[in-house]
Order: structure tokens, then sequence, then C-alpha cells
């Protein structure tokens, strides 16, 4: 499969891919879509004409955010709804109050390098449980909802975490493995990008495919536990140009058809043998293996009933 290049790049933006792009009438979630790269992307995406609905897990707090998108927007068709993706019973309750049609859903919403070991409400490591099952089984649970949309997306927001660990199959709540804040980031990343294999793998003869990405090094809360960004500073990124792979992934009809790859800076991301040391990115072949996505998949059916 030939690597898939864009017009964009580094320096690109979420305006600059949605330039001339017309999404009225696409229904999107967007999870975490108030704050950060979610925040942006809900942006591009108001202005492009889609309706936003944000799932976020404090809806109180975003109401002073959506007033200031409906004024810099007008007219936009923006809503916000409760979503707590540690806890599955939070995913259950915003699935069963979901109707009708979904274009896109954008698993943008994650936490990052807690400094000790916590358990989801279901007893999942918190990591893993925010940033990818409960992405998991909001997915699940609205796959009737993609597939009536005749052609739907699911972007997965992924990471060059992802590099510094696999999914530990046999140790996925670090029982027994030594838990380190971001060996845990990691698994969870790169079990979100096996995510978007599976989905697919599994779901592509309904009209559903999904990409991964890295949205690069963009300074937000997410580094609230790391001490800020250790990225060197002409490999950081603003909040406009972090957003502008998600929209691309999400909207652009370069991408028609086209799912099971990871992305960085607008484009199909290299594989890579060994973690770069120069933060030139890639993706690691346990990330996309379809063997993995497919093992992965069959288990989260099982932990997101729990």
């Amino acid at each position: 499969m030939d690597r898939l290049s864009t017009p964009f790049g580094f320096q690109s933006t979420a305006a600059d891919v949605l330039r001339g792009i017309d999404l009225a009438g696409k229904r999107i979630i967007v999870t975490g879509g108030a704050a950060g790269i979610g925040l942006e992307t809900t942006r591009a995406l108001l202005l492009a004409g889609a309706h936003v609905t944000l799932a976020v897990r404090r809806p109180e707090a975003a109401v002073t955010v959506v007033e200031e998108l409906r004024g810099q927007v007008p007219g936009a068709a923006i809503e916000v709804r409760p979503l707590d993706l540690a806890d599955l019973r939070s995913v259950r309750a915003f699935v069963e109050g979901w109707s009708g049609s979904l274009h896109v859903l954008i698993n943008n919403a994650g936490i990052m390098a807690l400094p000790e070991r916590q358990l989801s409400p279901q007893g999942f490591e918190l990591q893993f449980a925010t940033n990818y099952l409960g992405h998991f089984a909001l997915t699940w649970g609205l796959r009737d909802a993609l597939a009536s949309a005749g052609g739907a997306r699911v972007v997965s927001i992924s990471s060059s975490g992802h590099l510094f660990s696999p999914v530990i199959f046999d140790d996925l709540n670090f029982d027994f493995v030594p838990y380190t804040p971001i060996g845990a980031y990691g698994q969870s990343k790169s079990a979100t990008a096996l995510l978007s294999v599976a989905i697919t793998r599994h779901w592509a003869d309904r009209g559903i495919v999904s990409n991964a990405l890295n949205p690069g090094a963009i300074a937000t809360g997410l580094q609230r536990h790391t001490g800020g960004l250790r990225t060197p500073v002409d490999r950081r990124k603003t909040l406009e140009q972090g957003a502008a792979t998600s929209v691309l992934l999400a909207a652009s009809p370069l991408l028609e058809g086209s799912g099971g790859r990871y992305f960085e800076d607008c484009n199909e991301a290299p594989l890579v043998t060994c973690r770069p040391t120069d933060f030139s990115g890639g993706f690691a072949a346990y990330a996309l293996d379809g063997d993995n996505a497919d093992r992965l998949w069959t288990i989260s059916q099982a932990l997101a009933r729990a």
C-alpha cells in the first residue's frame, strides 16, 4: 500500500485544510471538543458548516466556550452533551441519548502521563480507560448511527507517544508490569491506533472507515504532568496547526474511502524500526498490525461490558 500524501504539511492549519469544503448537513462528534486542539478542530468544522456535538466531561465548563464560538461563527450549529470516557456508564448514557445518523466521530479527548497508577470506576488503568476503552465503547455503541450516514469516518487521535509501548495484552492494567506514566500513555495510544485499523477491517463494508493521527507537539493542558513540552521549538505547532491533521482525516475528500492508516503533519507517516531520538516521528509496526487490531477488538468488546 503506497503512502498517501497531500498538498498540506507541518505548517498547515485546520482552516487551510478545510478551505472550500462545505460540511453543511454533516453531524460530527468531537470528544474533548471544548479545549486544546479539540476546540480548534470544533471551530474549523463549524466554520465549514458542520453540526458539531461537543462530548465533554464537564458540560458546565463548556458554556463560555460555546458562547464564544457562536459569536465567532454566526449561526453555528453546536451542542454540548456530557461524556466521561473513563466511566463506561457515562459512555452508555451518551450512546443511548444519541439519535439519527453520525457522519464523523473524532475521538480526541485524552489524558497523559499520570504520575501514579489510577483505576477507572470499572477497574481499568485510567489512561487506557480514558484514551482507548471509553472511545472504543463510544464508537461501538454508535456503529449503527455511523453506518446510516452512508460513508462515515472515525478519527482516532494517537500520538508519537505510542512509540514508548505496544499494547501489553497480558497485563493491560499494569497489575504485574511496573507502571510508568509514559509507558501507560504509550500503551493507550498504540491501542488508539489499532482501533482505526480494526474499524476499517470490520466495518468498511458498512461504509465506515477510520484513520489515526499524531497531531504533533502542541502546548495544551495535556502536558500538566510532564512539566510542559520537551520538543525543540522548531518542531512545535500552534493549536491551529495541531488541529489540521484531525480535520484532514475527518473531512477532506483526499481521504475518501481510505482507512487503517497513521498520519502526521497532514500526510501518511513512515514506518520506523526504532524510536527516533530526533523528534522525526513515524509509526511502529505493532500500532497498525492487523492481528493486534483484531485481538484488541475482541478483548475490548468483553471489557466494554464491565
